[in-house]
C-alpha cells in the first residue's frame, strides 16, 4: 500500500550532506503569513548540535496580513490564496527568483500526539535492513486514524524480545522484533484545505510541519532540547505546544486560543475598533501594572472613526485588566495540557514561549508563577540574513521551518519511493490521489 493510502501529509527527501540547497518557508497564519527563502549550506557538524548540518542564511523575505484564516483554518479559500500568492510574490522579488515549492507549518486542525508500538516476527537469525523496513511498515499502518492526517511519524526506539529502547538493531539476534514511535496527526480537513490554497497559488507543498515543532528547531538551543524543554507557539488565533526530550521532539498538543481573542476583549472592553484595539495591545499591551499606570492615559480613538468625535482616554492599568485574564487563561490551559504529557516528568525544564502574543510585556514572569518552571521568551536562534522586523519571536515558525529540511531523514514515512517524483507533473498527481484517496 502507498503512503498516501495512511493520510500521510507530503514529506521531503533529507537534505544532500555536500551541497548547498534552496529552501522556502511559508508560515499561515491567523493574524500574518510571513515566506521566508533561504539558502542552506553545509557545515562540520558542531559538538553537542543535535542536527544543525547546516548553516541557514535567509536570501528572500515576504511578510503580508493573512486574509481568508480563522485558527489557523482556511474559511475563505479565495482569500487565502490571494494572501498566499501576495506574500510569495514579496519573497520571491526579495530573492530574486521563482518558487516552485514550500515547506509550510500547520497549527490548526487540534494537532495531538499518540505512541504507536508494533511488531513483526524476525524471519532470519540476525536482524537485517529488510526487518527494519518491516516493521517501519507496521508502525506507519499503526497510525493510521479515520479523518486524521498524519503530520510526523518519528521512531523512538527498537524493540528486540521486550527489551525496549535499542537505537540500532542491525545485526543483532531476537525472535520478536518491535518499534516505538512518536505520530502526531492533525484533522485532514484542516491539511487538506490548507494544502489546496497553496496549491491554487501553483506552490508545491513540499512538506507539512506542526508550528510548534517548528519553532522549536529555531529557538530552543541544544542543552534546552537535550535536557527537556517545551515549547509554546503563543499566535493570534492558536496556541500549539511541542516537548523536547533528550533532543527528540516527544508530544505535540494545541489548542484555539490566542492573541486575536485579547484584541477581540480590548475592542469589547474600550468600545474601540479591532485595529484601534490590536494597536493599542502591540504598543502598550502587559499583564503587569506599576505604581504609575492609573495615572498613565491612552487615547482610544471613537468607534466610528468620526473627526468630530473627541477620543476617550483610558489608563495603562485598564489595558493591563483587560489583558491578563485572557492570558491566564491560555497560560493555564497550556500548563493543564503540559501535565498531561511527558514533560510533568520533568519538573525543572524550562519553557519558551515564541509568538506573538508572548511579546506583550510581563508574560514571561506571569507564565512562570502559572507554570512554575522556568521561562524565557525566545527568538530565533543561529539564522543569518534575518531583516530587523523578523528577528522576534514572532518569527519562530517560519525560521523553524528552513531548519526543518535538516531534521526530515528522522522522520519514518512508507514507502518513501511512491512519494518522490522526478518531474512536477508527478508531483501534482500525488497530490490528487492524496487528497482523493485519504479525505
Amino acid at each position: 500500500m502507498s503512503a498516501l493510502h495512511f493520510a500521510l501529509t507530503p514529506k521531503m527527501k533529507p537534505l544532500p550532506g555536500n551541497r548547498s540547497v534552496l529552501v522556502a518557508a511559508l508560515d499561515i497564519g491567523t493574524s500574518k503569513i510571513a515566506c521566508l527563502i533561504g539558502r542552506l549550506r553545509p557545515q562540520p557538524l558542531q559538538d553537542g548540535s543535535r542536527l544543525r548540518s547546516h548553516s541557514v542564511e535567509v536570501v528572500g523575505f515576504g511578510h503580508t496580513l493573512a486574509r481568508g484564516m480563522k485558527a489557523g483554518t482556511v474559511i475563505d479559500l479565495a482569500e487565502a490564496e490571494a494572501a498566499v500568492r501576495q506574500c510569495a510574490d514579496l519573497a520571491e522579488r526579495s530573492a530574486r527568483m521563482q518558487l516552485d515549492s514550500v515547506v509550510v507549518s500547520v497549527s490548526a486542525g487540534r494537532p495531538a500526539s499518540e505512541q504507536i508500538s508494533a511488531s513483526i516476527e524476525v524471519v532470519g537469525s540476525a536482524i537485517g535492513e529488510g526487518d527494519i523496513a518491516r516493521v517501519l511498515a507496521a508502525g506507519s499502518r499503526h497510525s493510521a486514524r479515520p479523518g486524521r492526517a498524519v503530520l510526523h511519524s518519528l521512531p523512538i526506539g527498537y524493540v528486540l524480545d521486550q527489551a525496549r529502547g535499542i537505537q540500532d538493531p542491525r545485526g543483532m539476534l531476537a525472535r520478536e522484533f518491535g518499534i516505538d514511535m512518536h505520530v502526531v496527526t492533525a484533522d485532514a480537513s484542516a491539511a487538506r484545505n490548507l494544502m489546496l490554497a497553496i496549491e491554487r497559488s501553483h506552490l508545491a507543498v513540499e512538506a507539512m510541519v506542526t508550528s510548534s515543532y517548528a519553532a522549536g528547531l529555531s529557538a530552543l538551543a541544544d542543552d534546552e532540547a537535550e535536557l527537556g524543554a517545551a515549547l509554546v507557539d503563543m499566535g493570534a488565533g492558536t496556541t500549539t505546544v511541542a516537548v523536547f526530550c533528550g533532543t527528540r521532539f516527544v508530544h505535540a498538543d494545541g489548542f484555539a486560543l490566542g492573541g486575536r481573542h485579547v484584541t477581540m476583549d480590548l475592542a469589547r472592553g474600550l468600545n474601540a475598533r479591532i485595529a484601534d484595539a490590536e494597536r493599542l495591545k502591540t504598543l502598550y499591551g502587559s499583564v503587569l501594572t506599576g505604581g504609575s499606570d492609573e495615572r498613565d492615559m491612552i487615547a482610544v480613538p471613537p468607534v466610528d472613526n468620526d473627526e468630530r468625535e473627541a477620543p476617550h482616554f483610558v489608563s495603562r492599568a485598564s489595558l493591563a485588566r483587560i489583558i491578563k485574564p485572557r492570558i491566564e487563561e491560555i497560560l493555564e490551559m497550556v500548563r493543564d495540557r503540559l501535565a498531561a504529557s511527558p514533560f510533568a516528568a520533568e519538573p525543572r525544564g524550562r519553557v519558551v514561549l515564541t509568538g506573538g502574543a508572548s511579546q506583550l510585556t510581563g508574560v514571561a514572569d506571569l507564565a512562570t508563577q502559572i507554570l512554575r518552571r522556568p521561562v524565557r521568551v525566545g527568538r530565533p536562534l543561529d539564522i543569518a540574513g534575518l531583516p530587523e522586523e523578523a528577528k522576534g519571536g514572532a518569527f519562530a515558525v517560519a525560521t523553524g521551518l528552513l531548519v526543518y529540511p535538516q531534521a526530515a531523514h528522522l522522520e519514518h514515512f512508507e514507502p518513501r519511493r511512491t512519494r518522490h517524483s522526478a518531474t512536477g507533473g508527478g508531483y501534482i498527481a500525488r497530490v490528487g490521489r492524496w487528497l482523493r484517496e485519504s479525505f
